[in-house]
């Protein structure tokens, strides 16, 4: 159950043969983003369990849930960009029915990203299902 901007990035990653564009895509989508202000830049908007600085600051707007962040390493602002097509705009309730592992999978990205970087991932949308959990 992903959100039709979610779905448009599996169309535009099927375009994508080779993984160095998906990779330079994902990239672009993070550059792409609108920068976190640092007065949001704080610990308790920080993202443990990430090898680079993440943080991620959400908020929720007539019951659905958005989220901003950061990181000072490329390929992760760009997998913020796509965890943001992912979920945002979703209801708590929406957000915790998500398979991310099976979503970021039809992006190919399971296989691509170093151990590192999936454990940074998986402690982002950890993040993402805390606050969804909190908020619902």
């Amino acid at each position: 159950m992903a959100t039709s901007a979610f779905e448009e990035l599996v169309e535009d990653f099927e375009f994508l043969d080779a993984w160095e564009d998906r990779y330079r895509h994902v990239i672009d989508m993070g550059k792409a983003m609108d920068a976190l202000p640092e007065a949001l830049r704080v610990p308790a908007t920080k993202v443990d369990g990430c090898a680079s600085q993440v943080w991620l600051h959400a908020e929720m707007s007539d019951g659905q849930l958005n989220f901003d962040g950061a990181s000072d390493a490329m390929i992760v602002s760009g997998l913020i960009a796509v965890l943001r097509q992912l979920y945002n705009g979703l209801t708590p309730e929406a957000v915790m029915a998500v398979d991310a592992r099976a979503e970021m999978g039809r992006l190919g990205l399971n296989e691509h990203l170093s151990a590192q970087r999936s454990n940074g991932l998986r402690a982002m949308i950890e993040r993402v299902r805390e606050t969804a959990a909190r908020s619902g």
